[in-house]
């Protein structure tokens, strides 16, 4: 059933192995659940926002805010796409993107978690191929963009696999202390000679006018 109001809500991406798909509220709470089922050893901290490191129940109640303000804030001329990640119909993680200015820059900044008894089976990799089938073919991105801590291999891992340069580096604080963040560029003439053909985007011209500012 079409969504007339919130047309965002019919918007998923399909691969063979995954799919991205914008949630609703049953689906937010069961990312939540994987999410405070565990993402990463709690010795490291993998995003430059510490979010997990809440307790519960703010963890839970924090999470909620954050997917239901990405949601409230969204505008056709800065947005922030949080993508529940399913396999098999079972929620294993989020795929992000971001971006301002999107219809001038055509640029967004991609980034993501998984839940961990989901790592180490390629699925990171497949959903950010996903996004960034979305991002280039469906919306004609220009640029993706991504970071990582240093000591990251995992996420620096896929990135590189998928075409991404180094692109600079920056310290910026991590857990009240800096560290180095290194940022990454995947171009469009990067990502054509990997484009897929398995790839769909399923409710993109029914939510288009929502991620593209026009006039």
């Amino acid at each position: 059933m079409a969504h007339p109001y919130w047309p965002l809500f019919d918007l998923s991406i399909r691969t063979p192995r995954v799919e991205l798909r914008y949630p609703d509220d049953e689906l937010v709470i069961r990312a939540v659940d994987v999410a405070r089922n565990g993402i990463h050893d709690p010795a490291t901290m993998p995003f430059g926002f510490p979010w997990t490191d809440a307790k519960s129940p703010e963890f839970e109640r924090n999470s909620l805010k954050h997917w239901w303000k990405s949601r409230a804030d969204h505008t056709p001329d800065s947005w922030n796409l949080n993508f529940v990640v399913l396999v098999d119909g079972e929620v294993v993680g989020s795929q992000g993107a971001v971006a301002a200015k999107f219809g001038t820059l055509r640029q967004a900044e991609t980034g993501s978690w998984l839940g961990q008894a989901f790592q180490g089976q390629g699925i990171g990799k497949e959903m950010r191929a996903a996004v960034l089938h979305f991002l280039f073919d469906g919306l004609g991105a220009q640029r993706a963009i991504s970071g990582a801590w240093h000591d990251n291999p995992s996420s620096l891992g896929v990135s590189r696999a998928l075409g991404y340069e180094d692109n600079g580096v920056e310290f910026r604080m991590r857990r009240d202390k800096p560290d180095r963040l290194i940022h990454l560029l995947l171009t469009r003439e990067q990502w054509e000679p990997t484009r897929r053909d398995d790839i769909e985007i399923i409710g993109l011209d029914g939510c288009r006018d929502m991620l593209i500012a026009t006039g």
